[in-house]
């Protein structure tokens, strides 16, 4: 399949009749759900880990970002964490988490799931949003499963100890560990009872995220496509493509879908 490609500026033309589709996909829907990725945060300043100036720029995954390094040496991952966990503490939601919070509250968005650690979606106000990839404002312990909220005042004196005597960790999955199975059977469930799906700011390129859009077309749900440019998914289960910052694009789609409410 291919799906319908417009540009960025809405209001009218081609770009125009495709949000009128997704807002019609969406009003008439008895059960969507949104996937989101690092796309739909890069709006409230938090760049793609991955992009020239993203946080592995500085600080190597594999060096810092797998289990394996962070039990040979704690010190040197937490780091990394607390500069994320600073720099996550100081951004805000922007409309595009905002507007996915008004679907849910209007009843038209049964959840998100989000690859994303921010927490931002929760800041917003949306209430049901699985963290596949967990968050960064909360902090494990490997050994006893003790988790509490991250503390920057504790930065100065390396990585943090559980009551237990062990090293925590970010509540985050590092590179080596698998998905928390109650996260992944719940994408997975949203994935296969909902009629359309709403796929944000994600470029298809980490599994098993990225075959909820499958799972959703496999139970012949519609697939809502928002990027700034087209991924993997654009051309082979997407149904409608909005091109488009998200912050953009979701406040104007979020609008038209609750005037057919």
């Amino acid at each position: 399949m291919n799906a319908k490609i417009c540009d960025h500026q809405y209001g009218g033309g081609a770009e125009g009749e495709h949000l009128e589709r997704a807002a019609r996909s969406l009003a008439a829907a008895k059960r969507a759900v949104a996937v989101t990725g690092a796309g739909i945060s890069v709006e409230s300043g938090i760049p793609d880990f991955r992009s020239a100036d993203g946080l592995w720029s500085r600080y190597p995954p594999d060096e810092f970002a797998t289990i394996d390094a962070f039990y040979a040496d704690p010190d040197r991952v937490w780091v990394m964490w607390y500069e994320l966990a600073e720099t996550l503490g100081n951004v805000q939601p922007n409309p595009a988490h905002y507007a996915l919070a008004r679907l849910e509250k209007a009843g038209r968005l049964a959840g998100v799931i989000t690859q994303n650690i921010d927490a931002l979606h929760h800041r917003a106000g949306s209430v049901n949003v699985v963290e596949f990839h967990g968050r960064a404002d909360a902090i494990v312990c490997p050994a006893c499963g003790r988790r509490r909220a991250m503390e920057l005042s504790h930065r100065a004196h390396g990585a943090p100890r559980c009551e237990c005597g062990g090293y925590m960790k970010p509540d985050v999955v590092l590179f080596g560990e698998i998905i928390p199975p109650a996260a992944l059977a719940a994408a997975q469930a949203l994935a296969a009872a909902c009629d359309v799906m709403l796929v944000v700011g994600t470029s298809a390129q980490v599994y098993p995220a990225a075959s909820l859009p499958w799972i959703a077309r496999d139970h012949n749900a519609t697939i809502i496509e928002c990027n700034t440019q087209p991924t993997a998914f654009t051309t082979s289960v997407t149904d409608i493509f909005l091109r488009g910052p998200a912050g953009v694009v979701l406040p104007a789609l979020a609008d038209r879908t609750l005037s057919m409410a």
